[in-house]
């Protein structure tokens, strides 16, 4: 495996530096820096996603015949660790990388013509009606029940954990159209538009304090049978081919930068005896050991991208890098919350959000370190958990 560049790699990723520093402003770069989860508020993804799709840089993984860039697997893997390194606000995930290729992959053309150009443009804002309150990981189990009448599905039930349902104007959901049988064979997917009426959507709180997923509720809703993406009871089917996205790596990039944050963080911070906090051995020998795990993963990702460049699927290889990331990223949350020290304790959400004229408690390096702890715990679970995945590798790697 051949880690160095080539020189038409080299140049695009100067191309890359450059448009990142003419485009990604202060404003952009301060949303980046105070996002507390995968998810950047709508109000800062939102312009940088219309920057992006002016480029033609919007969708990466994209093929170019539905308006994908044609990036190779390097050029991708090039640009999202330079728009991590610079701190650029994450894009929603949702369309782009979720729907969106399934959309190409099971959709009608009528459906494809519709819903990818505007998925594109940032017309329309998803989200994701998978979880239910009796069914999380255990995802087959889903009771929302869809009842075919003429055109329509009539829906009732309820979906929670809807990641930005607040902002979304539509949603990608799991329904059951059949009762009876093995549960993956009767539920459906379906595309609908948010404003239906019988759809109401609540706000859950965090212990953050951030407004970032909702519980949504479905009563006698109606749903065209034309937003059926592939067949009824097929459903199961198109989930699981968008969770080979959902599940995708490229997380190192991120992860560095968080180590070199709070390395700077413990050396702003002083100790009692007048050294300062990267001074002391323990601190700095466990930020040198994840420094390490953090390599390890990235040379994990190289391999993948090796891998996928060559046309192989990465197979049980994106579990543990699922794995091994979101582990090690609540480990790094765990050290800057050591790093801020009292000031982590502060509760000051308002002080939080980007563009905001409220004065932080503490040093500004403290003010989402908490709130970062908190939101990630869920990141060894969303996506298929931690033990899932575990389970995965034991099946496919170690024949167990």
């Amino acid at each position: 495996m051949d880690l160095n560049l080539s020189a038409e790699d080299c140049a695009f990723q100067q191309e890359v530096r450059a448009f990142l520093d003419a485009e990604l402003t202060a404003d952009l770069r301060e949303a980046g820096r105070r996002t507390t989860s995968v998810f950047t508020d709508r109000d800062w993804n939102l312009p940088w996603h219309r920057i992006l799709h002016r480029r033609g840089w919007v969708a990466p993984a994209w093929p170019v015949d539905h308006g994908g860039p044609g990036w190779t697997e390097m050029q991708k893997h090039i640009f999202a660790s330079e728009c991590a390194l610079a701190g650029a606000p994450s894009l929603s995930p949702m369309g782009l990388k979720m729907v969106g290729p399934c959309i190409q992959r099971f959709g009608t053309d009528a459906q494809k013509a519709h819903y990818l150009p505007r998925i594109l443009s940032g017309d329309d804002y998803w989200c994701q009606g998978y979880s239910e309150p009796g069914s999380g990981s255990d995802l087959a189990s889903l009771q929302l029940r869809a009842v075919r009448d003429g055109d329509d599905y009539v829906l009732n039930g309820s979906k929670i954990w809807t990641t930005h349902a607040h902002f979304a104007n539509r949603m990608f959901c799991l329904v059951r159209t059949r009762f009876d049988g093995k549960p993956q064979a009767g539920i459906t997917f379906l595309l609908l538009d948010m404003d239906t009426p019988g759809i109401t959507v609540k706000p859950i709180i965090t212990m953050a304090g951030d407004h970032e997923v909702n519980q949504v509720f479905f009563d006698e809703a109606r749903v065209p049978v034309s937003g059926r993406l592939g067949e009824e009871n097929q459903g199961w089917t198109v989930a699981k081919y968008l969770l080979e996205f959902e599940r995708g790596g490229g997380a190192a990039a991120g992860l560095k930068l968080s180590v070199s944050r709070i390395r700077d963080m413990a050396r702003a911070e002083a100790l009692g005896d007048g050294r300062r906090l990267i001074d002391d051995p323990d601190f700095a020998a466990r930020l040198m050991e994840a420094e390490l795990a953090v390599q390890a993963i990235e040379m994990t990702e190289h391999r993948v991208l090796s891998a996928m460049a060559s046309g192989r699927a990465p197979g049980p290889a994106s579990s543990m890098l699922k794995t091994q990331s979101t582990e090690m990223m609540q480990q790094l949350d765990t050290l800057a919350v050591e790093a801020s020290q009292h000031y982590a304790a502060v509760f000051q959400p308002e002080a939080r959000a980007a563009g905001a004229n409220v004065e932080p408690i503490g040093p500004d390096h403290s003010l989402v370190s908490m709130a970062r702890y908190l939101n990630n715990r869920a990141a060894s679970i969303y996506g298929g958990s931690n033990e899932i995945q575990r389970n995965i590798m034991a099946q496919l790697v170690l024949g167990l």
